[in-house]
């Protein structure tokens, strides 16, 4: 009884709103610490979670979002479409992160992964495809790994970079 009072009374110790960082090295390995990144690191994000790595997602979510992390592109004027896409990758229970274009270098990066400028548009892993259509962003989540549906009570928001 002393063992098991002692190991609650040390969980609720711990910092309820850790920050964290999740950020893409040089090498394209997606990093969580819960120290700031260095400034080469692309893609950072910062969050108040107790578990980087995706505390109540299943183990092939977890899996599939270090494989294959996923990216959902979109604009403050994109509206419809970009609910829809938002809406379906969380009600898949896919961890992603959403990236709102507002400078000409941001266009020019999406013109080079999806050939041009087209809102929204998805990236799982190396693999993108433009505008919003179920069957195919369901495609590329099965292709990573992602399980179909989220696990319930289970749907993680998206993160902004």
């Amino acid at each position: 009884m002393g063992r098991i009072l002692f190991l609650a009374l040390a969980l609720a110790s711990l910092p309820a709103g850790a920050e964290t960082y999740r950020w893409v090295d040089s090498t394209g390995k997606v990093n969580f610490s819960d120290t700031p990144p260095p400034g080469s690191a692309k893609g950072v994000s910062r969050s108040k979670e107790r578990d980087p790595a995706g505390e109540g997602l299943s183990y092939a979510t977890q899996r599939a979002a270090e494989n294959f992390p996923v990216t959902l592109y979109t604009t403050a004027d994109c509206v419809a479409d970009c609910k829809k896409a938002r809406d379906y990758l969380s009600g898949r229970g896919v961890p992603f992160s959403e990236k709102m274009l507002q400078k000409t270098e941001e266009f020019e990066e999406l013109k080079q992964l999806v050939g041009d400028a087209f809102i929204p548009s998805l990236k799982v892993g190396r693999q993108s495809f433009r505008g919003f259509q179920p069957e195919a962003y369901g495609n590329l989540l099965d292709l990573a790994g992602y399980p179909s549906a989220a696990l319930p009570g289970r749907r993680p928001a998206a993160g902004t970079p």
